[in-house]
């Protein structure tokens, strides 16, 4: 996946915002709580990082191009890097961005929320 079609893909999930930071990183939040990180490769394209559940954390981190995401896994999050599309491809990559935006979204207080209008 190209950097450019990360970042349009996750400004069009709800109520996401961006920021580069973590030294160019590309960061993309909901309700100030990150759901996806890339970071820019050589050529364009982006490793990107995701929370899921436990059970596909379990599965995705045994898969070729696929690893527990540094520092967040480490710290017991279940956080997956996608390095290369070997495994996964963009579709499935953007499946499981959607699916850590509404993790987080589910997380968030509901005073946030709705402040929102996710309520």
């Amino acid at each position: 996946m190209q950097l450019e079609d990360y970042n349009c893909f996750c400004a069009s999930l709800p109520h996401a915002t961006h920021v580069v930071q973590w030294g160019g990183a590309h960061v993309w939040k909901v309700g100030g709580k990150v759901f996806a990180i890339g970071g820019p490769r050589e050529g364009g394209t982006v490793a990107v990082s995701f929370k899921c559940s436990d059970i596909a954390y379990e599965v995705l981190r045994e898969q070729q191009g696929l690893r527990p995401a540094p520092y967040l896994a480490s710290r017991g999050m279940k956080w997956i890097q996608r390095q290369t599309d070997q495994s996964m491809d963009d579709t499935r990559l953007k499946e499981y961005l959607a699916e850590s935006h509404r993790i987080v979204s589910a997380g968030l207080p509901k005073r946030l929320k709705k402040e929102l209008g996710m309520l």
